[in-house]
């Protein structure tokens, strides 16, 4: 089975750029996020035309998270236990469309869309610590509860976990720059204190192996990017793991998304 994660930055924009991928990689279940829409203007027809259940959640045009299936679309779940809301400068505080699950042939996948702390001061840093703090506690019982338990936490996690995630660290030090923090990095490090493993690094290692290229100042063909989007699995599934891989290529060309889709294989 062929599970992937994609921050398509408005799903509507790519559709096409989408439809194409599934249908060239094969893959049986796809994770994605910032779809960029409500539920009235999702374009379900392009999965159901190509044999795909589709669970999506979104209220705007911002945020959005979906999960794709053709193997089995069971148990949907619109955000986790305690997810945390927000309501920026004291605003009444609301709940942002950034995790869905489902269970797809066996496998609970979560489509994931971490908060961006964007800036170390920012009033959406303590959000996303918390936010982040909630799932892992989720993620700790569910494997706690079941240790044979088959889950992905697959998508954008806006960390980099490691100096070689990003093209200069020394650059995001010096400008005090989000995604690189202690606090930010301990948050990650917890999932996988609590038994979680990223499946994907150990095939593509290295550092200049990013996920996620700024539009700006041609960070990408400067090959200056980051490392952010991941698959952490369960002890269980993370034992059924035989390749995985970063589709550098569909970030190239006209109308690509910043972020490139990351796949696992299962055996």
């Amino acid at each position: 089975m062929k599970i992937a994660t994609w921050n398509v930055n408005s799903l509507r924009a790519r559709a096409d750029r989408v439809e194409d991928w599934l249908r060239r990689t094969d893959a049986d279940v796809l994770a994605i996020q910032e779809t960029k829409c409500k539920d009235e203007n999702f374009p379900w027809e392009l999965f159901e035309n190509n044999g795909y259940e589709v669970a999506h959640f979104g209220f705007s045009q911002w945020n959005g998270v979906a999960i794709a299936s053709r193997v089995g679309l069971d148990d949907v779940e619109r955000t986790f236990s305690e997810q945390p809301t927000f309501g920026k400068g004291g605003k009444d505080p609301v709940q942002e469309a950034r995790a869905i699950g489902a269970t797809c042939n066996g496998v609970r996948i979560w489509s994931l869309y971490v908060p961006n702390g964007r800036a170390l001061e920012d009033e959406h840093m303590p959000y996303k610590l918390e936010w982040l703090r909630q799932l892992k506690e989720n993620a700790a019982r569910w494997i706690a509860d079941d240790p044979q338990a088959q889950i992905a936490l697959m998508g954008d996690w806006n960390i980099a976990p490691l100096d070689e995630d990003v093209w200069d660290i020394d650059y995001f030090r010096e400008k005090e720059l989000t995604h690189v923090s202690r606090p930010e990095r301990a948050a990650f490090e917890a999932f996988l204190e609590a038994g979680f493993s990223d499946v994907v690094r150990p095939h593509t290692p290295g550092p200049g192996v990013y996920t996620y290229w700024d539009y700006t100042k041609l960070r990408f063909p400067k090959k200056e990017g980051m490392r952010i989007d991941f698959t952490l699995a369960s002890p269980a599934l993370a034992q059924r793991v035989g390749d995985a891989w970063i589709d550098r290529e569909e970030r190239k060309g006209k109308g690509a998304s910043d972020h490139a889709p990351v796949v696992v294989e299962l055996d």
